[in-house]
């Protein structure tokens, strides 16, 4: 709960912006992720094998900025009825998302087919219809979660079911969940063997593109799940057209999802190299390389939103992911302050207001 004294500082922040839907995201939003975590957390039983009930804890704990980020996409259409049950779903993907991550980062796995088999459950999770029933745990050392993994899966299914246009949207939407289980797949693999692979995958998969992508631009941009959440969003109006999610992902892959991760990696280079996490940010051949590309990434999403309905909504995201990212104390850690400024400046002064708030959210340990 935000104290009495934190709220009047919440509202008085949120006076400075106009837009309606600020506020719904805060008061409303918010409160419902919240819940959400705790039900998942609840969820969890004393009766599963101890280190995936550690690493669920953990996803949940540590990572819910993902899921408070990522729900910001309920919001889209305006509507009450969808937006919760868009939030619903966001939070139970993101999180199981975050804990196959924890799985294949902390488990001391190197093994490809036990990464392949987890990841059928983000799969299965936005496949509508009858599925074969999975063990996701089959080549992984540990196997009882308590069922807890089943039923996040099946809370998603229950929640896209209920979204008009899903169906519209759901052959983008597994083809960008295909190549996000193929990069969570390769990155933890040996790292004597995981550079050489993801080098191979991005010759088999990427398209060419203008600029020309690097191979671990490319990976970042497949690690994301925002372009799955905007389809998702999209998927609660009955009038979404396929040319439409066509459109959206366009913008979205490589471009956000792309500044979105290398954001994440950029903020994250010294946590990384102390766990032996491979980072894409290092693949860079210099410090000011990485921000050159940050720029045009930035560059490309601002302009690419401004090209789709609702534009405005697309360009917060954008925003959003400057001052999410931005705003952690690690920037300072790292020394990077001036480097985020001048990000934060070419987001313009709505990224600066956005920025202003997120310090303000942690300050209150509400983000």
């Amino acid at each position: 709960m935000i104290e009495e004294s934190g709220q009047g500082q919440l509202l008085e922040a949120v006076r400075f912006f106009p837009e309606l839907i600020l506020t719904r995201f805060l008061t409303g939003v918010l409160p419902q992720v919240s819940r959400e975590l705790r039900r998942w957390e609840q969820r969890l039983t004393v009766y599963a094998d101890w280190p995936l009930l550690q690493q669920a804890l953990a996803s949940l704990s540590r990572k819910r900025f993902h899921a408070q980020g990522g729900s910001f996409f309920a919001l889209y259409n305006f509507s009450p009825r969808y937006s919760r049950k868009l939030v619903s779903l966001i939070v139970a993907l993101q999180t199981i998302s975050d804990y196959l991550d924890n799985l294949c980062d902390r488990g001391g796995v190197y093994d490809e087919a036990a990464f392949r088999c987890l990841h059928q459950a983000m799969t299965a999770a936005l496949t509508r219809g009858p599925i074969r029933k999975r063990d996701y745990y089959r080549f992984y050392p540990l196997k009882n979660d308590g069922g807890y993994l089943d039923a996040l899966v099946s809370e998603c299914r229950e929640c896209i079911g209920s979204l008009p246009a899903y169906p519209v949207v759901e052959q983008e939407i597994l083809r960008l969940i295909s190549l996000y289980n193929d990069l969570q797949v390769y990155k933890h693999l040996n790292p004597a063997v995981r550079g050489s692979r993801l080098k191979r995958w991005f010759r088999e998969k990427a398209a060419p593109s203008n600029p020309p992508l690097h191979f671990w631009e490319y990976a970042a941009a497949s690690g994301s799940t925002l372009a799955v959440f905007a389809l998702c969003a999209l998927a609660a109006s009955a009038e979404t057209s396929i040319e439409d999610a066509k459109k959206l992902v366009e913008v979205y892959f490589p471009w956000v999802c792309g500044l979105h991760i290398l954001l994440d990696y950029w903020i994250d280079q010294e946590e990384d190299r102390r766990e032996g996490d491979y980072n894409f940010v290092s693949c860079y051949p210099s410090p000011k390389a990485a921000v050159d590309r940050l720029h045009l990434f930035l560059q490309r999403s601002l302009q690419g939103a401004a090209g789709l309905p609702r534009s405005s909504f697309h360009r917060s995201v954008v925003r959003g992911l400057l001052a999410v990212y931005l705003s952690d104390p690690k920037v300072k850690l790292l020394g990077l302050q001036k480097e985020a400024s001048s990000l934060i400046h070419a987001g313009g002064t709505e990224a600066r207001l956005y920025y202003r708030l997120c310090l303000l959210l942690r300050r209150l340990e509400i983000l």
